[in-house]
């Protein structure tokens, strides 16, 4: 019989949920996260109204994505910023657990995302992987053999706050900073225009939109040196809205790439953009959920703990 799981990605704008099998989702749904207003405790309160909802159709678990830097032996949140007010510290594992005996397993956003793109998406056959999401920020994930890299306290991926030539790559290569470079050039409010609109101005050939996009391209390809260097990676896959532009934004990077580093170093690493969209954190959670349940199960049967199995951990 075919198990179902509960998928939720909490980001600082919609709860956006999904009842999934075998990677595929169905019943997707969203609410608000609200989390400036209703903080931690609201969020709380729509996590566990979405999972009472989805109780009785026989869910075999909670797979949890999440902004904020996640414990994900724990399932707390162990730091995040202003979006949820109150959140650093809530472990919603045992929330989740503790009100609907359910096993739940929580990870964070942009690690999920890389897993789905690993798993069903863009790094399909990969050993090693690089994730970076591109927004308002940059966000990145570290993946070797299948396994996320977490660090010693569980932000490595953090690429945004890495140091560039010019300053913080995660200020520099964020489409807010291409849009305002647009919309000044223009005499606009950036409140105005969206990164679409660049584009748009680009592909008819203004000269100002392209510029913007180029300030954008530059730090995005003095960033995947650094990772080509450090990392030498298999594969590095570009998420985020903004890589819906990929026709405009491929050859650009790709040539800017090839003169950046030398082919010795990035001869073996893949440029590829994400496939799965809005639906890489649900499927990326439910990868994290299988793994570890997967890995619970091998750990019992090493000792020899059979009833112990089915502890996610």
């Amino acid at each position: 019989m075919e198990e179902n799981f509960i998928c939720l990605d909490i980001g600082g704008t919609l709860i956006k949920y999904a009842l999934a099998a075998d990677g595929r989702l169905r019943e997707r749904g969203s609410v608000p996260t609200e989390g400036r207003t209703a903080g931690a405790q609201g969020v709380a309160e729509k996590v566990l109204a979405i999972v009472d909802a989805f109780r009785g159709r026989g869910a075999a678990g909670v797979a949890i994505s999440t902004l904020g830097i996640v414990d994900p032996v724990a399932g707390k949140i162990v730091y995040a910023g202003p979006s949820i007010k109150d959140y650093t510290g809530m472990n919603l594992k045992a929330l989740v657990e503790d009100a609907t005996g359910l096993l739940c397993t929580v990870e964070n956003d942009v690690n999920c995302a890389g897993l789905g793109e690993y798993w069903l998406g863009a790094g399909r056959g990969s050993r090693s992987l690089v994730c970076l999401t591109v927004g308002t920020d940059v966000g990145g994930c570290i993946l070797f053999n299948g396994r996320l890299w977490s660090g010693a306290n569980y932000s490595a991926g953090e690429v945004g706050s890495m140091g560039l030539t010019e300053g913080r790559f995660g200020d520099l290569a964020s489409v807010r900073r291409m849009v305002q470079r647009a919309a000044k050039a223009h005499g606009l409010s950036a409140q105005g225009i969206d990164g679409e609109t660049v584009f748009a101005w680009a592909r008819a050939g203004d000269a100002d939109a392209v510029n913007a996009i180029a300030g954008l391209i530059a730090p995005l390809v003095e960033g995947i040196s650094n990772i080509c260097y450090m990392l030498n990676p298999e594969c590095i896959v570009l998420g985020g809205a903004v890589m819906d532009e990929r026709q405009y934004l491929a050859p650009r990077l790709l040539a800017d790439l090839e003169e950046a580093v030398p082919r010795a170093f990035r001869s073996a690493t893949r440029l590829t953009f994400a496939e799965l969209g809005n639906d890489a954190g649900l499927i990326g959670a439910l990868y994290h959920f299988l793994q570890r349940r997967r890995d619970a199960e091998a750990k019992a049967r090493n000792a020899g703990l059979t009833g112990e199995a089915g502890k996610v951990r």
